[in-house]
């Protein structure tokens, strides 16, 4: 195993916590306004799909957003996913709140970014992840970057990646078998 593998299994291992980004992380980026002042946005089921097993391993999951939409909102409760900080404009003191509420270290937490605004949460947390086409400067922040991009199976990846590090992915998929 490649020391740069054993690193990041090491992380995922830790982990009890996954938080990400909205835009570009849970969707593509792209952004569709309404004429309500909402945004119209696109979420991927295998996403989806990652999050509800990361849920049924018994951790919890955040979204941090620097925007706010009511499809985020709504997908949140779809998902069951526990914390959701939208409009915030500091994402290290949403960080720190979420964190006291999960009663978890950033050690135990990962998160998943695409752009510059997600950087000071990476460098804060167990387990960074750039998606595939995240910037240039939030790939270099991140300790691990997904294969797949944005809203197109990144956060499944992800899930799988640490469910199966934690040794939890067989016990999983037997309720599919």
């Amino acid at each position: 195993m490649k020391p740069e593998t054993q690193d990041i299994e090491s992380r995922a291992k830790r982990i009890k916590l996954l938080l990400m980004d909205c835009d570009g992380v849970l969707t593509d980026g792209q952004l569709e306004l309404l004429e309500n002042g909402d945004e119209q946005k696109t979420f991927h089921a295998r996403d989806g799909q990652g999050i509800s097993l990361f849920h049924r391993a018994g951790w919890k999951t955040g979204i941090i957003s620097g925007r706010t939409s009511s499809a985020v909102e709504r997908r949140a409760q779809d998902l069951k996913i526990a914390f959701v900080r939208q409009y915030a404009k500091d994402k290290i003191k949403a960080l720190e709140e979420i964190l006291a509420a999960a009663e978890c270290s950033a050690d135990e937490c990962a998160y998943i970014g695409d752009d510059i605004a997600d950087i000071p949460v990476m460098r804060r947390v167990g387990f960074a992840v750039a998606v595939a086409d995240a910037v240039e400067e939030t790939k270099q922040a991140a300790h691990y970057v997904t294969k797949l991009k944005g809203g197109r199976g990144a956060i499944r990846e992800v899930t799988d990646l640490i469910l199966k590090a934690q040794g939890r992915w067989e016990e999983l998929m037997k309720r599919f078998s």
